[in-house]
């Protein structure tokens, strides 16, 4: 991970956004994080990226993941196999 005091932070955006296709850059101020430039996955649509970076639904996944250690849940996999659904391609974020 890159990162770049924001007082030093002078290259054109476009400059960072390059970076920022090898790995996420943080911009800091006086040492401490304040923005992140990370790269569009590729294929990625406007909806998905609207929507997983909205704090409320960040807020709502949260509760959803505390809710499951706590109570428990099905899986992807059970919930595939129980609907008879056959795992689509591999990708990235599903191997």
């Amino acid at each position: 991970m890159m990162t770049v005091e924001m007082a030093r932070a002078t290259a054109p955006l476009a400059e960072y956004a390059r970076q920022a296709r090898s790995g996420a850059l943080v911009v800091t101020l006086h040492g401490k994080p304040v923005a992140t430039v990370i790269a569009v996955p590729k294929g990625a649509d406007w909806e998905s990226l609207a929507i997983g970076s909205h704090p409320k639904f960040l807020a709502m996944m949260q509760r959803s993941r505390i809710a499951h250690r706590k109570l428990g849940g099905l899986s992807s996999v059970e919930m595939r196999r129980r609907l008879g659904i056959k795992r689509g391609r591999k990708t990235a974020k599903n191997p």
